[in-house]
């Protein structure tokens, strides 16, 4: 079982290339630790930033450090950063254009047991919500070691979205197919399928384990990581839809303004499909680990496959 979070694989990545590049900045909101970026800062200190639990000021600071050619990785709990910091991102970030990389860390209902204050579950909607402003959830260690790749080659802003826990490998060293803004096909690319999966984040491996299960039962299901949610690679969707009878799009989120919901928008006016959001519920999330949440609502292998076959009857 892999034992590297997703949020140590962006230090590693940023220290790589940070050691030569003094452009690469990583700013925190005392928040090093959660954030696995105490040897970002032990080893280059002069490239660090800590704001203290201030995290306006820390996008602000990244904006203007990304104003005079930084290149600025701003790292804070996402429930914080997406909501705190709207009007920073909005404006410092997005309207101005600058190349700030905002780095949500402890996504979706990775604080489980601390409750509604610390889920971030409706982050997704408010930063693709932002003109300029892209949005990624990467599925594992791999895909999000060659997004922070990607995202040091371009000046754009962007939301990215990992959470606390290691997550079990989609993808290996040596093969970890990947383009910026296209989403990576897991299983049946080209196939006629009874129901094509879309997923983010930590929700693909569920999504894979759905497959698998359902195929042992007869019934065949693609499945697409999703991980760039803005800009939504509609073609791929579009396909997975056009061969399949139903869409089942999944997320650590809320229901409203997420990647169902951008699923089912580019379904309905393109490709009329039956289309099912698979989601964390309107209303406070139960408290409890990240598994015990989403064993309770259906976010896990078994409970997207018994909902596909209650779809399908």
């Amino acid at each position: 079982m892999n034992k590297i979070p997703n949020r140590r694989a962006i230090c590693q990545t940023l220290l790589k290339h940070a050691a030569t590049d003094k452009s690469i900045f990583a700013l925190c909101s005392d928040s090093r630790g959660s954030a696995s970026m105490s040897p970002f800062f032990e080893r280059l200190p002069e490239q660090s930033v800590e704001t203290g639990i201030a995290e306006q000021n820390l996008v602000s600071i990244a904006a203007g450090l990304a104003a005079c050619g930084k290149k600025p990785y701003a790292f804070s709990p996402a429930c914080f950063l997406a909501a705190r910091s709207y009007e920073q991102a909005k404006v410092d970030c997005a309207y101005s254009g600058t190349n700030v990389k905002l780095i949500g860390i402890s996504g979706g209902v990775s604080y489980g047991a601390l409750g509604m204050s610390h889920h971030s579950a409706q982050d997704i909607a408010a930063m693709a919500a932002l003109p300029n402003m892209r949005v990624y959830l990467p599925s594992d260690r791999f895909q999000t070691e060659k997004l922070i790749e990607a995202l040091l080659q371009d000046e754009k802003p962007a939301y990215v979205r990992v959470g606390r826990n290691p997550v079990e490998d989609i993808y290996s060293e040596g093969a970890c197919p990947f383009q910026l803004d296209k989403a990576a096909w897991l299983r049946g690319k080209g196939e006629a399928v009874r129901a094509a999966i879309i997923a983010c984040g930590e929700m693909v491996r569920p999504a894979l384990e759905a497959a698998e299960a359902l195929a042992e039962a007869g019934i065949s299901a693609s499945v697409l990581d999703m991980y760039c949610v803005k800009p939504l690679d509609r073609e791929a969707v579009l396909e997975a839809a056009g061969l399949a009878d139903i869409v089942v799009a999944v997320e650590e989120h809320g229901p409203f303004g997420g990647l169902g919901s951008m699923v089912a928008q580019v379904v309905g006016e393109c490709c009329p499909k039956r289309v099912k959001c698979l989601s964390l519920p309107d209303a406070p999330v139960i408290t409890g680990t990240s598994a015990e949440v989403f064993e309770h609502y259906g976010l896990t292998g078994r409970g997207i496959a018994k909902t596909v076959k209650e779809l399908l009857g």
